[in-house]
């Protein structure tokens, strides 16, 4: 029991972690970052570690080429749902097409 409080413990200090750090993005980034976030999150399995896992790399590649001066554009391409796909596992296919839609609207706001 308490190896699973510690590790609901650790993931949540974790995810604040990583808020904390997307806050500090550029605006387009954190823009960006947020509305992945949200299309991503409905992909989850079970505890949602395996999308906080994806999360964290984005985030790592954002704050990378953000401090380089790049636009977040030019970082995903202009297809964000393709982005985020590319990094989901195949066994969400049937669910992503509707959501791609919604997701690449903010890339299309932003070019």
């Amino acid at each position: 029991m308490n190896n699973i409080l510690t590790r609901l413990i650790g993931d949540k200090k974790d995810w604040k972690r990583m808020e904390a750090r997307a806050a500090e993005l550029p605006t387009d980034y954190r823009t960006v970052y947020a509305e992945m976030k949200n299309y991503m999150w409905r992909f989850t399995t079970s505890d949602g570690m395996d999308i906080v896992d994806i999360l964290r790399d984005i985030l790592d590649l954002f704050e990378t080429e953000a401090a380089t001066g790049r636009k977040v554009i030019d970082v995903t391409g202009p297809d964000l749902a393709a982005f985020c796909d590319a990094r989901l596992p195949e066994q969400h296919d049937a669910y992503r097409d509707k959501l791609r839609n919604n997701l690449n609207a903010v890339a299309n706001k932003l070019s």
